[in-house]
């Protein structure tokens, strides 16, 4: 399972509060001696290549500069499109070798073992899961980020078959970023609408 630890959530909307309350939808582009439209500056910071997850809305602290913005919001993207495939490389390039999860649920290995084998899990459950990168915020040197996961029921899970029933649910992730890569990171997920699609009790 992606998690079943909850983290206080009023910890996590203050946060998200803050980050939202310190940060720009857009600023003046660096160096081409003009300035942008109000949306361009965050949309040029993605990175569009194909099969990669592209944020649905992007708020970015156009303070940190734009090469170090646009590092964060490339990171986000790859470590999404892991939760979108399950594909190890994209893990590999979003995060450090010394990850930390800080709201590490009961039996998942610490590092980057654990979301590894989260995906597994969660992917024999749900074989056609997908991740949405509904909104992503960027400031200093933390990433938040509201996700909505899809798909259908159609594999086992705690010894339950699933019927293809539906499967819809959002989580809230703060990421931690190092020199190059995620460090670390804080989660929270709907549990209890994931638990009641799969018609699983807790």
């Amino acid at each position: 399972m992606y998690s079943r630890t909850l983290i206080r959530t009023a910890a996590v909307l203050a946060t998200v509060t803050g980050l939202v309350g310190g940060t720009v939808a857009a600023a003046p582009a660096h160096g081409t001696g003009h300035h942008d439209s109000a949306g361009d500056w965050p949309q040029r910071l993605i990175d569009r290549s194909p099969g990669l997850v592209q944020p649905k809305a992007l708020t970015v602290d156009h303070s940190i500069g734009a090469r170090r913005a646009a590092q964060e919001v490339h990171l986000a993207q790859q470590l999404y499109t892991f939760w979108n495939t399950g594909q190890r490389r994209y893990l590999d390039a979003a995060i450090s070798p010394r990850f930390r999860d800080n709201t590490l649920p009961p039996g998942r290995p610490q590092g980057p073992a654990g979301p590894v084998l989260a995906s597994a899990n969660f992917r024999a459950a749900v074989p056609d899961l997908t991740c949405e990168l509904s909104d992503l915020l960027v400031t200093g040197d933390r990433i938040t980020a509201r996700l909505v996961f899809r798909g259908h029921f159609a594999g086992t899970f705690d010894g339950v078959r699933g019927q293809g029933q539906s499967v819809d649910f959002n989580a809230i992730d703060i990421q931690h970023v190092g020199t190059d890569r995620i460090t670390e990171d804080w989660h929270i997920e709907d549990n209890t609408t994931l638990l009641a699609q799969l018609g699983v009790h807790a």
